[in-house]
């Protein structure tokens, strides 16, 4: 809930420095600005995505937001399971997974959030919580192309804290062994594993250089075109 029509520099500034990069960018801003983001974001190398959806395609739900809503805006991506929607809005594994279901009908490519609290890291807790909720929030049938999986350890979320890269590794390699038990490597291989928290200029190369660490979901750092732009040429090295 950050960002207004001002802010909105920031995207032309991006993509001025970004022309060609040898990653994907996605910018997921709050549902007023996808549009105008997506104008703006035409022609470059920068995605737009929304940061939820409602499972359902329409209806009376008043304050929610459509899949089909988000591809009418110009968005191509959707976060889902945030960890900021399962604590303030009490969505659970089995929400998740019908939203999911929704995005890919729709054609969105899915980004699932998974991760667990401090108090369950711990007890010892974060791979039976991860296995929870990637279990639940994944639906069959998915294509390694449109789902991603963003691991997002609640506790370093703008906290300043992060998990060693040991931390980061073994958690990393356990969901890609998980996906690869469920759906096989032709499809585990192809999902897209994000890490998240706090992600920043001065971290960020060496998160990327972790065994299956694929990309990160970045929060506070992705406000400023200098900050998330640095995060892009540490990827793209």
């Amino acid at each position: 809930m950050n960002g207004g029509a001002a802010e909105l520099a920031e995207v032309t500034a991006l993509a001025a420095g970004h022309p060609a990069p040898d990653c994907d960018i996605l910018l997921c801003p709050p549902a007023t600005l996808i549009h105008r983001m997506a104008q703006i974001a035409a022609g470059s190398a920068i995605a737009v995505g929304g940061q939820d959806c409602h499972a359902a395609v329409s209806g009376a739900h008043t304050g929610d937001i459509s899949a089909p809503m988000l591809t009418d805006a110009g968005a191509s991506y959707v976060i889902l399971g945030h960890s900021e929607r399962r604590q303030d809005h009490a969505e659970t594994d089995a929400v998740v997974r019908a939203k999911t279901e929704a995005a890919l009908a729709e054609g969105l490519i899915a980004v699932v959030c998974i991760g667990e609290t401090l108090t369950e890291r711990e007890l010892g807790q974060t791979l039976d919580v991860l296995a929870t909720q990637l279990d639940g929030s994944v639906p069959e049938g998915i294509d390694g192309a449109t789902l991603v999986i963003a691991y997002e350890p609640v506790w370093a979320i703008g906290s300043g804290l992060t998990p060693t890269l040991a931390e980061i590794a073994e958690v990393h390699d356990f969901l890609r062994a998980r996906l690869t038990d469920r759906f096989g490597p032709d499809i585990a291989d192809g999902i897209r594993l994000l890490y998240g928290g706090s992600v920043k200029p001065s971290n960020a190369a060496d998160i990327f250089a972790v065994s299956n660490v694929d990309g990160a979901l970045v929060g506070g750092a992705s406000l400023k075109a200098s900050d998330f732009g640095a995060i892009v040429t540490a990827l793209s090295a």
